[in-house]
């Protein structure tokens, strides 16, 4: 059963715990089998899964409607054999009277920023405590476009639940797929006066996960600078960027091209972090002949810079098996990986370093 709020809730600082046996190493396994225990030993490639650890942006909430349960969707990861996963929950809700479970559905309909889901997973997350997996919540109920509502936002989770978030976004900088529902990008004017709760984020060591696309199709780069004005002012602060930049809408960008822009602003800015979640990238880029090779060479050379996500959203009128492939589906790209990044991407080192955990990664065993 859902868990209701109500009153206020108190809880230590950290969350995500696990046990003391899983500290030692990160488990992986296949999609729809057991996992197996952990051990101390390396990570065999050959044996073993290529299946991601961590699931870094995953939707506890969907848009609208009906919910998958917190104790079924966590039975997913263990399932799956993932042990860490970033609890978002939906910023942009679909009106309580709709009928709508997602936004495409409805055009017209307006999707805005709310607590909603945020409450609801906090709630759950109390009720249930679990330890496996561990799970970091996100606030996701941030209007880039009213930055002003945010620090009281902000201070009313640490009064509900104390230390509890640890995490901000995925929260929406410019996302074309939403502008049938009202949704417009945030302004120059916006991002600059982000200032007072980029500060809260950064003096806390918390990431923030934005929604910023590249363009379209049409005007590839039309976006572009909005995410470059975001990194330019605020270059202190950890910032993941949802999808690299890609879309739906971005579909046949030269993948050359886009590697040349994320490889300059993770040059110039070393707090950026890429977030390969969401099966776009698989299904539109890196399924192409030859294009698969050319961004796990680029993964290869920044291999501390990107983290693994499925970008589930867990409408109830999805199940395990829904799951389990756009876990599959995500984590291809884990096979084309040097060991390095195999490490850092698929078997969550990246994802643990951004977050201060004493989490580990094993190491990969070597070849032979």
């Amino acid at each position: 059963m859902e868990a209701t709020i109500s009153g206020t809730w108190s809880m230590g600082r950290r969350i995500g715990i696990t046990s003391a046996t899983l500290a030692a190493v990160a488990v992986v396994a296949s999609a729809g089998t057991t996992p197996a225990l952990a051990t101390r030993d390396c990570f065999d490639r050959e044996k073993k899964p290529y299946t991601s650890v961590v699931d870094s942006h995953l939707h506890f909430r969907p848009f609208g409607g009906q919910a998958i349960s917190f104790d079924e969707l966590t039975g997913y990861l263990r399932k799956s054999g993932v042990r860490h996963a970033s609890m978002y929950g939906i910023g942009q809700t679909l009106p309580v009277n709709s009928d709508c479970t997602y936004y495409l559905d409805c055009p017209g309909t307006p999707v805005v920023p709310s607590m909603k889901n945020d409450f609801v997973n906090a709630g759950n997350y109390l009720e249930a405590k679990p330890e496996d997996p561990g799970l970091t919540l996100s606030m996701t109920f941030m209007d880039l476009n009213h930055p002003e509502t945010v620090p009281p936002g902000i201070s009313l989770y640490d009064k509900e639940f104390p230390g509890m978030f640890r995490w901000a976004g995925e929260v929406n900088l410019v996302k074309q797929a939403l502008f049938p529902n009202r949704h417009e990008p945030a302004s120059s004017e916006n991002i600059r006066n982000w200032a007072p709760f980029m500060k809260v984020l950064r003096d806390r060591g918390m990431p923030i996960t934005i929604h910023s696309d590249i363009g379209s199709d049409r005007e590839p780069t039309k976006y572009l600078h909005l995410m470059e004005e975001t990194l330019r002012r605020y270059p202190r602060n950890e910032i993941v960027w949802a999808h690299m930049g890609l879309s739906k809408e971005l579909s046949a960008m030269d993948p050359d091209q886009h590697i040349r822009i994320v490889k300059r602003l993770l040059d110039k800015y070393p707090r950026l972090t890429l977030d390969l979640s969401w099966r776009v990238l698989e299904d539109q880029y890196f399924s192409k002949p030859g294009v698969k090779q050319k961004y796990a060479a680029f993964f290869d050379r920044y291999p501390t810079r990107a983290i693994p996500g499925t970008d589930f959203v867990a409408a109830g009128n999805k199940d395990y098996q829904v799951y389990e492939e756009e876990l599959e589906v995500t984590s291809r790209i884990n096979k084309a990986l040097g060991d390095e990044a195999f490490r850092g991407i698929a078997l969550g080192a990246n994802y643990f370093r951004l977050l201060g955990m004493k989490e580990t990664a094993p190491q990969v065993c070597r070849a032979g």
